[in-house]
Order: C-alpha cells, then structure tokens, then sequence
C-alpha cells in the first residue's frame, strides 16, 4: 500500500520475463533489481496434478475484471472465460517460472489474514467508545519521484506546521480531540481495532443491526512494527509461541500494559467505508484462498502465481492471484493467503506461519518476446 511503481504493468511483466536461460534470471531495469526468475515445468510444481482446476480458473477470470490484471494477460483472459477445459487452459498458455530468493534478510514466508468482524456502533458511548478514522484532513502525502527518481517506490506522510512539514502524529502522540479526522463508527475494543488495521479490512456489526464494511485507506507515514517481537524482547511471549491468538490473550490478561504495547506499532491505519466485503489493492472482492498479499516491488499485482507451503501436516499447493498488498509483506518469496471470514478463518490466519515457494505462471506469447 506504501510503494509505487510508474512504469506500466505491461513493460514491468515483458522485461520480468522476456529471458528463458534454465539459470536464475535478472531483470534489466531498476524498479524490481531483486527479483530473479528460474525455468521449470507444470511436473516440477507440487500437487499440480491434485489442484482445483476449474476453480483456479474462476479466480483467474475474477481478477480479469481488473484493468492490472487485463494489462498484463490482454487475450488471455478472453480465453480463459470460453474455456471450457481449465487444466488444458493452464498448462497450453503457461510456463511456471520459480522466484528465486536472493535477500538472505528476507524470509521465505507465508502467513494469512482473514476479514474480522467487530462490534460497533455509529454513536460514541461508554460501550463503544473506541473511534475508527477516516484519512485525517491535514495529512499531507508528498511524493519526491518528478525530484528525486531514485525514489519512486516511496512517499512522505507528514502535516504543515507552522510553514514546515513535520512527520504525522504516531499512535502514541495521537490526540483524538484534535484529530482533524471524522470517526466512521466507534468499536468496543482497543485490542480489536489494533487487529483490524493489521487485517487491513473488516465488517462492523452495528448496534442498530446493520453491517458496515471498512478497509484500508491511507496511514499515518510511521514504519510499521510488529507487536509480537515486542512481547519476546521483554520475555512476555517465547517466539515459537507467537500468533495472533497468543498475542491477543496476553493483551486481554495484561490491561494495564495494553497501550504500551500497542504504542510500540507507531504505525496508525484510517479507514473508509466500504460497499461490499473484504476487497484487495485490485478493487475486487477477495477469493479465500486464492487471493494473497504481495511485495509489489517484486512481483506487480494481477499476476497468477502457485504457491507451495505446508500448513503444519497439511499441504497447500495451489493457483493464487497476486491482488493485494500489505506494510509487512516484504520481500520477493514472501506472500500473505486471504482466508476469508469468520471464527474459522481468524484460527488459521492468526496460526499460519510458514516456509513458501512461489512461482510465476508466465504466459507463453511473453516468453517469445
């Protein structure tokens, strides 16, 4: 959500894979300098043979409804929505291009997040008296690429004060009386509005019944940090024991300690509101399972992927589509799965910490360019 690249997403998919050599492959262009490419086949990918074809394809021609993903796939997703034999489709129209690792300071990771549901109310109270944001008016994003384009991917956040601009107020510094922001609705917990903003989107079970749908909208410029490395350096949680539901069981036992930990994330999330369920950095509703976070500057959004992990003694080898993005997906090997919504959901994603390959699925006219 941070990160922005201005070359098209056409030129970025034709020079990514315009190469074949069976060795890791580079880019020649600066946007994506990490990014490195190997040659395989369908028989290389794990489970292939085992995967939900036809509904591999339903998620690919969903995000066909995106101009990212139109873009970069053109005639291709005019096929997919005739065809009428998913794996033929597949294995005719790709190749499988394995991403290589190449940052030893990045994890090969995936993880999962899920839509939470919160219980709020559009009036402020003693029950609900926790506010969720809009983009404050005074926010002032500053972008230093027609400058300085060495610095395309990255944007400064701040406010005027006086006649300098100044970073935005942290969580911490974050005074909600002078707030120039207008509150969307207000939850009953502190603890619950922190994980929305890590989920990035959620529904608001209202007290009048009625449902109220949010999502990410802007943030307050500060690096995001994660709360969890937090508890293991004052020893209140082991690493091998972090997850989200260990986390927020520490929160609840520990009230008193509840702002200092959450300060430690100086990173803020505002919000808007939303007509219709989780949705990605693509504008389209998210397929649980099929649709993951990204580090846009290694792999551009609306591409198709497979992805290959092992969920504790289960196997996850499948067709996802790259429509999101995320603060702490870093890195080319590094994805973030969309469970879906609900209580189920929240279990897997709050748990789901595991060792990723991904692959690109290439299409075949691009690879004889």
């Amino acid at each position: 959500m941070k990160q922005i690249i201005n070359i098209s997403i056409i030129t970025i998919i034709i020079v990514l894979f315009s190469a074949c050599s069976k060795e890791p492959l580079s880019p020649q262009f600066k946007s994506m300098p990490k990014t490195y490419l190997q040659k395989g086949t369908f028989e290389q990918l794990k489970e292939w043979n085992l995967e939900n074809y036809d509904e591999a394809l339903a998620s690919f021609n969903n995000s066909c409804k995106t101009k990212k993903s139109r873009n970069i796939y053109g005639e291709l997703c005019e096929k997919a929505s005739v065809s009428h034999n998913a794996k033929q489709f597949f294995e005719n129209q790709f190749t499988p291009y394995k991403i290589i690792n190449k940052d030893s300071k990045k994890e090969s990771l995936l993880t999962g997040y899920y839509e939470p549901e919160l219980k709020g109310s559009l009036i402020e109270s003693d029950k609900y008296k926790y506010p969720l944001y809009n983009t404050p008016s005074d926010l002032i994003i500053v972008n230093l690429n027609s400058i300085y384009p060495e610095l395309k991917k990255y944007r400064l956040r701040g406010k005027i004060v006086g006649n300098r601009l100044l970073p935005y107020d942290s969580r911490d510094e974050i005074n909600n009386k002078n707030l120039k922001a207008k509150p969307i609705c207000y939850v009953d917990s502190k603890i619950d509005r922190f994980f929305l903003e890590i989920q990035g989107s959620g529904r608001i079970s209202l007290e009048n019944g009625k449902t109220i749908f949010v999502g990410y909208d802007n943030q307050n410029g500060h690096k995001y940090r994660a709360i969890g490395r937090y508890l293991i350096k004052i020893g209140a949680l082991e690493s091998k024991n972090v997850s989200l539901q260990s986390i927020k069981k520490w929160l609840e036992e520990n009230p008193s300690r509840v702002d200092e930990v959450l300060n430690y994330n100086k990173s803020l999330v505002y919000f808007k509101e939303r007509k219709k369920s989780a949705s990605g950095s693509l504008g389209i509703v998210l397929t649980p399972k099929r649709s993951v976070a990204v580090d846009r500057s290694f792999i551009p959004l609306g591409t198709m992927l497979y992805l290959e992990s092992q969920v504790q003694e289960n196997k996850l080898n499948r067709i996802v589509i790259a429509e999101d993005t995320g603060g702490a997906i870093k890195g080319a090997v590094r994805a973030d799965l969309f469970l879906g919504y609900g209580d189920e959901a929240m279990k897997i994603a709050g748990r789901l910490k595991s060792t990723l390959s991904l692959w690109i699925l290439v299409p075949n006219s691009m690879e004889n360019n």
